[in-house]
């Protein structure tokens, strides 16, 4: 008699656990449901969207510069469009159901001040032309261009120095300005340490 009333204490004990928990889960369901009407987080602006869930087309180059067009400020602009079914803000601040086609936001890209000069022209008139100061009189420095015809190229040296230095794009014209060189080419990218940069300290196991 004592067993089996200690067994159906426990199984209403047990039961009423069962109900609590299902109370509970009830009333987190009504909460959540409760916070998507009210609205819940805000949507994303579309320029927040991770990677994968946009494609940005390639930038249109210009044949004459080629570097992209409308390049101001050291800055482009191209069209990235959100993958289908993803709800954003677009670049006026509608909320939008994409699908694919249309233009989410514009995601700025890096471009370079360029001003007539040409990386080919320079290298060519330094590697047969740099004995009589060609290349330096294109690139817009006169003078040394002067000294180089004077002393032929100081004697072969400084035209050979000159041909290395144009070649790595060391040495650049004289405005400040870059070389016009093929967008997809070989570029040189200098890298330098800013106010934005930093090193890290190395950590060793």
């Amino acid at each position: 008699m004592m067993l089996a009333g200690r067994s159906r204490r426990r199984l209403l004990l047990l039961r009423r656990r069962q109900a609590a928990a299902r109370l509970l889960g009830v009333l987190w369901l009504a909460c959540v449901a409760a916070e998507g009407v009210a609205g819940g987080e805000p949507p994303l602006k579309c320029d927040e969207l991770r990677l994968g869930t946009y494609i940005c087309e390639d930038p249109k180059i210009d044949n004459s510069t080629q570097e992209p067009l409308n390049c101001t400020n050291h800055t482009a602009n191209v069209p990235c469009r959100p993958a289908p079914n993803i709800t954003c803000k677009d670049h006026s601040g509608n909320e939008n159901n994409f699908t694919g086609k249309e233009v989410g936001f514009y995601k700025p890209i890096a471009c370079r001040n360029v001003n007539g000069y040409s990386y080919k022209v320079a290298v060519a008139l330094s590697l047969f032309l740099g004995w009589l100061g060609a290349d330096r009189f294109y690139l817009g420095y006169p003078a040394l261009g002067l000294l180089k015809f004077c002393t032929v190229g100081f004697c072969g040296i400084g035209s050979l120095i000159d041909f290395i230095l144009i070649s790595m794009q060391i040495v650049g014209p004289s405005d400040g300005s870059s070389y016009i060189i093929d967008y997809y080419g070989a570029r040189l990218t200098k890298l330098s340490i800013t106010n934005e940069t930093f090193r890290k300290t190395q950590t060793y196991p």
